[in-house]
């Protein structure tokens, strides 16, 4: 039997409910209402793809311009991210390129260059949401987003896709993407007289073990942290899960 390549996201926490990371060359959805931390788990992991693991990445915004994600990067705690940047270990195409000829196929042709030689291992597209503006039609966009992750795995590329989620409670609020891709990820938060409660909770994750539980998340200097002990509630029943 052959053994599964892993891709360690270096997010404390999360590599040990994933079993040892995120199968490599797949592509993970992550999901979540506004302010759950989507962006700064896939900062989180390009960042780390070079500090910890000295593995380059792509970062794709089409909601945010490079400074403002550099702001961003640092205001969390990655302050190396600009000096990466400018080596060529993180590549930022921000919404100032990707939407400045409002079509799809023109973007991904400014992106096949860097996909096709190999120096990068990880890549982010930040958000689905906006990606999907590009198309007219669920079959036009199920098309491209088919054509799209199979160029990041032929490409040897682990990605993760962020996806807002209009809804707290997963079940209520699955989209074609959720099947299309290979792993599910939710960021979930829950109001509470004095913030918010943080979770994770790994849906799914084609050709790998994980543990399937809750298990609360905060988000602080040097970002996402998971902690080990599941969370006390279910957000649904065993019979409701949405995969």
């Amino acid at each position: 039997m052959s053994t599964i390549e892993l891709t360690k996201t270096g997010i404390e926490g999360l590599d040990d409910i994933l079993n040892g990371g995120i199968v490599k060359n797949s592509t993970t959805l992550i999901s979540g209402n506004p302010g759950a931390g989507k962006s700064i788990l896939g900062l989180q992991y390009i960042y780390n793809g070079v500090e910890l693991f000295d593995e380059k990445g792509i970062y794709l915004t089409f909601e945010e311009n490079a400074a403002d994600l550099r702001e961003a990067a640092e205001s969390i705690g990655f302050e190396n991210w600009q000096q990466y940047v400018e080596d060529g270990q993180i590549n930022v195409y921000d919404k100032q390129v990707l939407l400045r000829e409002n079509d799809f196929g023109a973007a991904l042709d400014i992106l096949l260059e860097d996909l096709d030689n190999e120096e990068y291992e990880r890549l982010v597209l930040d958000s689905l949401t906006m990606f999907q503006l590009f198309f007219e039609s669920e079959r036009e966009k199920r098309t491209y987003l088919l054509k799209f992750t199979d160029i990041l795995s032929e490409n040897n590329l682990t990605t993760l896709m962020t996806n807002e989620q209009g809804t707290v409670f997963p079940g209520t609020d699955i989209g074609l993407e959720n099947f299309l891709t290979d792993g599910n990820i939710y960021l979930l938060q829950t109001p509470t007289d004095s913030g918010v409660n943080r979770y994770v909770w790994v849906a799914k994750m084609r050709k790998q073990n994980i543990d399937s539980d809750i298990f609360p998340m905060e988000i602080t200097q040097g970002g996402l942290t998971v902690h080990k002990n599941a969370s006390a509630f279910s957000m649904m029943g065993e019979d409701e899960s949405p995969l």
